[in-house]
């Protein structure tokens, strides 16, 4: 797919960049000015329960997006987790985004000094073809626009790091450090039993795209995420630039741990197993994870 083919109007790969590029860092700086005030309410979470928040800074954030897609996307759809976000697109245009205004909001409300974020990004012919993702606390963004090879880590100075691709020389699991998102005795056996067998693992929670970003960054070697409900907005960006770099996504079926490829969910969808992402270099020659001692 070139730039000049993508069906998205009379943009190039290069303007969609800087204009997704531009939404991301205004609805960043948002966010940021509202750290010391801000209004929360509470709402439902995907299982129904009342234990999820939404603030003002995701109000403010989301504006900054929805103005941008409708001064510059006219005709583009937009799945996003709030409502008054949500659009249509216009035929013969079928390209979409996903947003997450603030992804990490119960981190936000507490102040922490790492895990919010703000996610955007743009699907065409069923391929994510640009996403940025905003790490709030340091001013970074993690993305890539349409037609480029490369993804980078963009720093508040404005300096273009391109992350490298998947290491693929063969490694060991047993020299590995994991990422979870819970403790391990909340995932299934087959995921404790690989937790088991790495050197080491760590336990952050907060939002999954600076979760992401400690394995595109190489801080750690693999990731290990629990059953949970997909949602468009916070899965598309990082399958977007993990797809990119080169990483594998493993599910267990038939006594080993797989390589797939994960669908793009439209809508919050149960998955209901538990997913490993690492570089190739831990798999053998048929996509299976190295087989555990």
């Amino acid at each position: 797919m070139t730039d000049t083919t993508l069906n998205i109007g009379d943009l190039n790969g290069h303007a969609v960049g800087r204009i997704l590029k531009e939404a991301v860092r205004r609805a960043s700086t948002t966010i940021a000015n509202q750290r010391t005030h801000f209004e929360a309410t509470t709402k439902a979470g995907y299982a129904g329960d009342m234990d999820d928040v939404f603030t003002s800074a995701d109000i403010s954030a989301q504006e900054v997006y929805l103005r941008t897609f409708r001064e510059c996307f006219p005709e583009c759809g937009v799945i996003a987790e709030e409502d008054a976000l949500t659009l249509s697109a216009t035929p013969p245009i079928s390209a979409y985004f996903t947003v997450d205004p603030l992804d990490g909001t119960k981190a936000f409300v507490r102040r922490q000094s790492h895990g919010v974020a703000t996610m955007v990004a743009m699907v065409a012919d069923g391929k994510v073809i640009a996403a940025y993702i905003g790490d709030i606390n340091t001013d970074e963004v993690y993305g890539y626009r349409p037609g480029s090879e490369h993804v980078h880590r963009i720093t508040r100075l404005d300096t273009f790091e391109p992350l490298a691709p998947a290491a693929g020389d063969r490694k060991p699991l047993a020299s590995a450090t994991g990422l979870l998102r819970d403790p391990a005795s909340d995932y299934a056996q087959e995921a404790q039993d690989l937790i088991a067998a790495l050197k080491t693992h760590q336990i952050m929670g907060a939002s999954i795209g600076t979760w992401m970003a400690r394995l595109w960054k190489r801080e750690i070697d693999l990731l290990i995420i629990p059953g949970a409900f997909e949602t468009p907005w916070d899965s598309t960006p990082i399958q977007g630039i993990t797809e990119k770099l080169g990483y594998a996504y493993l599910r267990h079926e038939e006594g080993a741990w797989r390589r797939f490829q994960p669908a793009l969910v439209t809508t919050t969808t149960k998955r209901p197993y538990d997913i490993v992402i690492c570089p190739p270099a831990y798999l053998e020659d048929d996509g299976t994870l190295q087989v555990l001692a």
